[in-house]
């Protein structure tokens, strides 16, 4: 139950002080009349008197303004239920005009400097770090707001399409052309060409080679073999031959390495440079690529890969940002932090920034002028009656009824005034 607003009370204390005056004041002009009048009585009555009427009008004047005095339909009476709407336009105009002003406001934003006051608050640690750290919640807050499935959908939606789009012969063509760049492709070749020497200078590679040859002359020509074999046995010749063979493959691997403009290298350039203008132009190489690409794209594993993506993102940024020492909001700290001392060092800068939020602030406010303004006007207009007057009254009454007091004092006085000249009046 909330407590009671202690204006009532007050306000109902100072109504029952005005109320004891006025009474006081009757009561002093019924006793004076009974009294004849005479002596002092006459100055108690004359005073008494003016006293009453004046604590009556002003009675009057204070009740007129919230509500119609004993409930008579008086014309000019409860003043501010019956001008509610003209109130609220007022009043709704007033701020618009004294608070909403876009020069006034703009003017004292801009002795305020913001960019500067921001760049000192943002370089303190302190500040970043709970910048940072109230980022890092709203981040876990939003994380926990996504719906799941609506998201896979999306991005799974979105990565099949880009990927649907990718020209991926021309990428390939332009991917080719990154390698060839600066003869890159040479040195492709040469590592090519050096591992292959590496492999023919080796003996298990000599012995297969002789294993195979024996056993394809034993193959194809059996009578030679045996014949052969009475002279020199046939696995000699085979191991003679397979290292002869591989003496020339790296005596040829040697001449292509040592010659930049060997005919095998040159062949090898065109038929690339050839390769990589078909990617870019062979509309029948494009298709068999794209054909491949789709193939990719419908492979379950790549469909999988793709649904658990957002699930593998979304795990690893609950887990870092799950953490004190998140890596993402430690990165953000270090940021605001750098960016404080950057505007502190930097003039331009705020000027920039300074420039920036005057902007902003000049067209926000231009557009906050009518909405707040109808705002303004449109809630008053909604207050109910009764609720209004009630919190007018508690915010003003109080004061108020000092104009009853003042108002019964000035009439005694002004009644004894008058008494006093008419007396002198009279005398003379």
């Amino acid at each position: 139950m909330p407590a009671a607003d202690p204006r009532h009370a007050q306000l109902r204390r100072f109504k029952r002080y005005a109320l004891a005056m006025l009474l006081a004041m009757l009561a002093g002009f019924v006793v004076s009349h009974l009294n004849g009048e005479r002596g002092a009585w006459a100055w108690v009555g004359a005073f008494c008197e003016a006293a009453t009427v004046g604590a009556l009008a002003d009675w009057f004047a204070v009740v007129a303004l919230f509500r119609r005095p004993l409930n008579l339909p008086i014309p000019h009476t409860a003043i501010i239920p019956r001008n509610k709407s003209r109130i609220a336009d007022s009043l709704a105009v007033f701020v618009r005009d004294h608070f909403l002003e876009p020069e006034a406001l703009l003017a004292k934003l801009k002795v305020f400097d913001p960019a500067t006051r921001l760049g000192q608050w943002l370089a303190q640690p302190p500040q970043a770090r709970m910048l940072a750290g109230m980022a890092r919640g709203w981040a876990l807050q939003a994380l926990d707001l996504l719906d799941e499935a609506a998201v896979r959908r999306t991005i799974q939606g979105f990565v099949a399409e880009q990927l649907r789009q990718w020209n991926a012969a021309a990428t390939a063509g332009d991917l080719l052309g990154l390698l060839t760049a600066d003869n890159r492709h040479q040195r492709v070749l040469d590592e090519g060409l050096n591992r292959i020497a590496d492999w023919l200078d080796t003996d298990a590679v000599r012995q297969r080679a002789s294993t195979l040859i024996v056993r394809y002359i034993r193959k194809e020509w059996p009578k030679l073999a045996s014949t052969v074999d009475w002279i020199k046995p046939i696995d000699e010749i085979g191991d003679s031959l397979a290292d002869r063979l591989a003496r020339a493959g790296l005596d040829e691997l040697q001449d292509i390495l040592s010659q930049p403009a060997h005919p095998l290298r040159q062949d090898y350039a065109r038929w690339l440079d050839g390769y990589m203008q078909r990617l870019r132009d062979d509309p029948a190489l494009a298709a068999r690529v794209d054909t491949l690409k789709q193939r990719m794209l419908e492979h379950p594993a790549v469909q999988d890969y793709v649904q658990g993506l957002w699930q593998r993102i979304q795990r690893q940024l609950r887990e870092d940002l799950s953490r004190e020492e998140s890596v993402l909001a430690a990165h953000l700290q270090r940021t605001l932090g750098k960016l404080g001392d950057a505007i502190g060092r930097d003039p331009a800068l705020r000027e920039a920034l300074n420039q920036h939020m005057l902007s902003g602030a000049e067209k926000l406010t231009a557009r906050l002028r009518s909405g707040v303004t109808t705002h303004i006007a449109q809630t008053v207009k909604g207050w109910d009656e009764r609720k209004l007057v009630e919190q007018l009254e508690l915010s003003v009454g109080r004061d108020l009824q000092y104009i009853r007091f003042n108002g019964t004092l000035v009439g005694g006085l002004i009644g004894l005034a008058l008494h006093a000249l008419t007396t002198l009046l009279g005398s003379g």
